[in-house]
């Protein structure tokens, strides 16, 4: 399936879509102050060892300090247990210790981001292990006699002083000798760069960043498959082009500097796509729609028939949206970038054949994602439980920010209830103190009900204290949002 790649580019942010069929699949947005820190290499220093969690906590100049688990250590180790930590990790670190780590996590809500000592440099078509020594082939190259092929190709062009390992990444697969060739240049280029600043910087210290969006986009996403490569920004076009020349020339022709007086975004409706991918609910064609909620744990997705009623039967009626439900939940983990715990409720199906075809259906829609994921069959309760893997921040979580009114619950309370929390705040105050008079300050739906439907029980209270209680309207009160005011 072909796809057009717009990029957006403003001093602020980064935002790309990748569009099929003229439908947005993915939204991918780096602003300017808080860019993604994948890949990036560091010098840091050892803060804290827990040998009780068998981690670190490491420094490498940010706000919070970094997280190293000892599986994420290398140490140089032989035989088939060579991935299993050898030493536990009292023994191989030491705080105010140098270490050079590569963040493999970003920082998401209130975790520090996750690092690795196991450093790794990717490229177009090649990843290079510095402290490595194989070959390997990406996994998504099924055929074992390519696999091999492959291998025997990328070995022949490594220099035979060389140190470090390769993995071949997928596109390596249509990649010519020379295009292998100069990535092994790049990699060990930069490598050496690296360990020249590693030697002479004061730690915590930034020693690599990786690419930035666009560049990434190009590396990572462009190809054979893709139509044109669209840049808003004539800056920035010359520099990606430049980019694409010199490491990835197949797709420079594709590359194309976008100058219409409307807004590449609104080209193919992506502001109003991003508007819908922020709101819990999801309309479907038929009429139906979705239900997507996340929480800390899990992103929970509720199917709803609605209002479709176009099938034969009710069974019918329900196996369609099931199956529309089934692709657009695809869609909307790519476009949303949601990871972690997934829960699918489907609309109860009693046929066997349906809930095999929508599980079908799903794992069909997923085959296009590029985030590793697994899905599990039905439940006994009828869900769908699956894992979608989780790098970098919702798109959500970017965006937004929970509501400084109900603090994120999605809920507030209602005008009577806050009413109520008054009565009691005065009975607690007149308990305690022997005021003139008590005001209460609240915003106008609260001071409405208390001279109307719960005045009987304001004056109760009046006579209860033996003080006199006033009311005044504050507008820029939250609904929960109250005081009362001893004069």
């Amino acid at each position: 399936m072909t796809e057009d790649i717009l990029v957006n580019i403003t001093p602020q942010e980064t935002r790309v879509a990748i569009v099929q069929q003229g439908a947005v699949q993915e939204l991918h947005i780096e602003r300017t102050l808080s860019r993604g820190l994948v890949g990036n290499i560091y010098l840091g220093k050892v803060d804290r060892v827990l040998p009780g969690m068998q981690s670190a906590f490491v420094d490498i100049g940010l706000e919070r300090a970094a997280f190293l688990h000892v599986a994420d250590i290398w140490q140089p180790r032989e035989g088939k247990d060579a991935k299993t930590p050898a030493q536990p990790i009292e023994k191989i670190l030491f705080e105010c210790q140098a270490l050079m780590v590569q963040v493999i996590k970003d920082p998401i809500g209130t975790k520090g981001a996750r690092l690795s000592t196991q450093i790794s440099i990717a490229g177009r078509t090649l990843v290079f292990l510095p402290h490595d020594s194989h070959v390997g082939v990406s996994q998504k190259i099924g055929d074992e006699q390519s696999r091999e092929a492959l291998r025997a190709r990328v070995q022949a062009l490594l220099p035979t002083e060389s140190g470090g390992g390769l993995i071949v990444r997928t596109i390596a697969e249509e990649a010519s000798d020379s295009e292998l060739a100069n990535d092994v240049a790049y990699l060990r280029k930069t490598w050496s760069t690296i360990r020249q600043r590693a030697s002479t910087l004061p730690a915590p210290a930034l020693l690599y960043q990786d690419l930035s969006l666009a560049e990434r986009v190009l590396r990572d996403f462009a190809g054979e498959t893709t139509t044109q490569t669209q840049v808003d920004s004539r800056e920035n076009f010359l520099k990606l082009e430049a980019f694409a020349a010199e490491y990835m020339p197949a797709v420079s022709n594709k590359l194309r500097h976008y100058s219409g007086e409307r807004p590449i975004f609104d080209l193919f409706n992506i502001e109003t796509e991003i508007a819908r991918a922020l709101s819990r609910r999801v309309d479907l064609k038929s009429g139906g729609y979705l239900i997507i909620d996340q929480t800390e744990a899990l992103t929970t997705i509720d199917v709803n028939t609605g209002g479709y009623v176009g099938a034969r039967n009710f069974d019918d009626t329900i196996f369609k949206t099931n199956l529309e439900a089934a692709q657009m939940i695809a869609r909307q983990l790519r476009l949303r970038n949601l990871g972690g715990i997934i829960v699918i409720d489907f609309i109860d199906m009693e046929n066997p054949e349906h809930r095999q075809a929508v599980l079908a259906e799903l794992n069909r829609a997923l085959s296009r994602d590029r985030a590793r994921h697994t899905v599990n069959d039905f439940s006994p309760l009828g869900l769908v439980e699956m894992t979608r893997k989780r790098t970098r921040e919702s798109l959500s979580h970017l965006l937004c920010e929970p509501c400084p009114t109900c603090m994120g619950k999605g809920e507030v309370k209602t005008a009577r209830t806050v009413c109520y929390d008054i009565l009691r705040e005065i009975v607690r105050e007149s308990r305690q103190f022997n005021p003139r008079e008590f005001r209460i300050i609240a915003p106008l739906a609260v001071i409405d009900l208390f001279l109307e439907d719960e005045s009987q029980h304001l004056a109760m209270l009046c006579d209860f204290v033996g003080k006199p209680i006033s009311l005044q309207v504050e507008s820029n009160m939250g609904p929960e949002q109250y005081d009362v005011v001893l004069m």
